[in-house]
């Protein structure tokens, strides 16, 4: 990466990682065919498709149009598989399909790389073996080796906030015997009450202290659905905060999600000083979508912590980047989650930027980074984590000299065009 002068352009984001991954699912579980436009890119997607179809679900890629995927639902009845059902890294396909293998009359093997073997299973396999399913793994890592069964409903508080595990409990929750009730400590991302509610399930859901409480009935049937995903958000952060390096920068994104879960992203940088405007506003399927004017300005610092690191959890790596180039600095605190995600990512952002001749103070459930230093091109490493690798890209923006990010081509996990784009967009 070469340093660069501004930040301009416009730029249409692949779809939404999160909604793509459920809407896959729940159209591979719906009576009816289902359309899926804009579509993941990313491996990670490719992962959940690959799954669905060893699962006996056909669908096919639109070869003539862009990120087209139709889906002919089962009707809630999956086949046996064949063969173990790869996630390859997607720690996402894994905990939220086992909700769904849960309640099948067959047995599954879940399996993935070497990177999603050592990620911690506890907390889906924890609360669907007391649903009914017999789950066997490796000290609560993968191969996870699933006895499907009928499952009973539970009521369920998660220890640790968590989307993936309250969808996968939710879709759990679809077949099993009476209504599951699961309470989160801190509201996280509803993607999949959104979805479900898009593919004609009935739930319901009220807020609980900082968190909420999510009901759902077993038994329910969905319908397919014609949909198009919006711009993932957790994309558009590496971009936001390139501009953000560059006052006078200008960038245009349509059609983005703007999810209140999600959007806490464009507070923390318009409080920091990025200047952002809506400039249209609609509802999809139960998701908000807008279309975004972004302009730089100086660039201030913030502190992350308690609901905000739950809600920020893969914009941070970008945001603790960038800390080094703010007025005052960023703090990270709460944010113990990104230990057991693709690396251990507050290890790798300190590595990183110390590497690069920044101060970090590193500590067991975040970061201190102070401001107003300067970071130097040199060689880094993105420790096999797509978002280590962009974040650390839009980093060496502004740095002096050139940087080299070994293990780069990590970023196809999420957004296989991303350095491509990057390039488009700075001037030099």
């Amino acid at each position: 990466m070469r340093p660069a002068r501004n930040v301009r352009g416009s730029v249409q984001l692949p779809g939404d990682k999160s909604i793509s991954h459920r809407y896959a699912m729940l159209a591979g579980l719906a009576e009816g065919p289902s359309r899926i436009e804009n579509y993941s890119t990313g491996a990670d997607c490719a992962s959940t498709l690959g799954c669905m179809r060893t699962l006996g679900v056909v669908w096919d890629r639109k070869v003539d149009q862009t990120n087209v995927i139709e889906v002919r639902g089962s009707g809630m009845s999956l086949a046996a598989p064949s063969a173990a059902l790869d996630c390859g890294n997607s720690g996402s396909t894994m905990r939220m399909l086992s909700g769904i293998v849960a309640a099948q009359p067959f047995s599954s093997e879940m399996t993935g790389d070497e990177s999603l073997s050592r990620r911690p299973m506890q907390r889906v396999i924890h609360p669907l073996s007391t649903m009914g399913a017999q789950i066997s793994s490796r000290d609560g890592k993968p191969p996870l080796r699933i006895n499907g069964a009928q499952l009973k409903a539970i009521d369920y508080e998660m220890p640790v906030a968590s989307a993936q595990v309250k969808s996968c409990l939710l879709f759990a929750g679809l077949f099993a015997e009476g209504e599951t009730r699961i309470l989160e400590p801190l509201r996280t991302r509803d993607h999949g009450e959104v979805a479900l509610l898009a593919f004609g399930a009935k739930l319901e859901k009220r807020s609980v202290g900082q968190g909420s409480k999510v009901r759902i009935r077993g038994g329910q049937r969905l319908r397919g659905i014609e949909a198009r995903v919006p711009g993932d958000l957790s994309s558009a952060a590496f971009f936001l905060c390139a501009a953000a390096l560059f006052p006078g920068s200008k960038l245009a994104i349509p059609h983005l999600l703007m999810n209140p879960t999600r959007a806490r992203l464009l507070d923390i940088l318009m409080q920091m000083g990025l200047k952002i405007s809506v400039t249209q506003l609609d509802e999809v399927n139960g998701e908000l979508v807008g279309s975004l004017q972004i302009e730089g300005g100086s660039l201030k610092g913030a502190t992350i912590a308690g609901g905000d690191s739950a809600a920020l959890i893969d914009e941070i790596p970008v945001l603790a980047a960038i800390a080094p180039y703010t007025e005052t600095g960023i703090e990270v605190r709460d944010a113990k989650e990104l230990r057991v995600k693709e690396s251990d990512r507050i290890a790798a952002i300190a590595k990183n930027l110390q590497r690069m001749g920044a101060k970090v103070e590193e500590r067991e459930d975040g970061l201190r980074i102070p401001g107003g230093q300067e970071l130097n091109g040199t060689e880094l490493d993105s420790f096999g984590d797509h978002r280590i690798a962009m974040a650390f890209a839009v980093a060496a923006l502004r740095a002096n000299g050139d940087t080299l990010i070994k293990g780069s081509e990590s970023a196809a996990i999420s957004y296989p065009a991303f350095f491509h784009t990057l390039e488009e967009l700075t001037e030099r």
